[in-house]
């Protein structure tokens, strides 16, 4: 488990806590890590989400099934990432959503009850654990209104200009890779994926970007350039 420390510290709850500190979180706490082939599912709709996960490796994505069976992806998890916390505190025993592994991965699930309820030896991080769930849960709903905001704009090229523009300041460099491929991405922006490629096409034509597989770089066209 040691060798997962560092992913773990990506994540609010264990942020900047030394190896010992870890070690006796965990023991507290209790904990399964399970691994999944790509494509595999982690939660089918119904599983019992009484536990949270944290992506130890690899990629997690949470996904609403419609019910004609048609699937769309809500949120791509990368490692240090957590998935489930929400319905793990709220009290909801089964999970409105499925989750599958994007690539081959690696996944440490906790017992929402046991991080909420200060145990018999009084652990002095339980309350700091306590706080830094109720920042992540905040986070998590601005994020669900993020996607809102990408699914509302009105046309697909709209959609894809903001999320890629997201992107960028998100991560600060020109060019940038995103978690998806051009199925997921059609999926997570709700779009069809053919007329999506069409459009990325079009994009590229115009010098509005350039992209190579899940690299991206935004340009300015050259009608704008002074």
């Amino acid at each position: 488990m040691e060798r997962y420390y560092e992913v773990l510290r990506k994540n609010e709850l264990f942020k900047d806590a030394g190896a010992e500190e870890l070690r006796s979180m965990l023991a507290c706490l209790g904990y399964t890590v399970r691994q999944y082939p790509k494509n595999d599912m982690i939660w089918n709709v119904g599983a019992d989400a009484r536990s949270f996960g944290i992506v130890l490796a690899g990629q997690a994505q949470v996904i609403r099934e419609d019910w004609d069976g048609a699937r769309s992806i809500i949120a791509a998890v990368p490692p240090g990432g957590v998935f489930g916390e929400a319905f793990a505190c709220a009290g909801i025993e089964k999970s409105p959503v499925a989750v599958r592994a994007g690539v081959d991965s690696t996944v440490l699930f906790l017992r929402a009850e046991k991080l909420l309820t200060v145990c018999s030896s009084a652990c002095g991080f339980h309350s700091r654990l306590i706080r830094r769930l109720t920042r992540m849960l905040a986070r998590k709903n601005i994020e669900l209104n993020r996607k809102i905001e990408f699914m509302g704009r009105h046309t697909t090229k709209e959609k894809l200009m903001a999320y890629l523009l997201w992107e960028y300041g998100r991560q600060g460099r020109n060019p940038f890779s995103i978690a998806f491929s051009r199925a997921e991405l059609a999926d997570y922006l709700g779009v069809d994926r053919s007329a999506m490629s069409r459009e990325l096409s079009r994009m590229k034509r115009k010098g509005i970007i350039d992209y190579w597989k899940n690299s991206f770089k935004l340009l300015v066209p050259e009608k704008e350039e002074k």
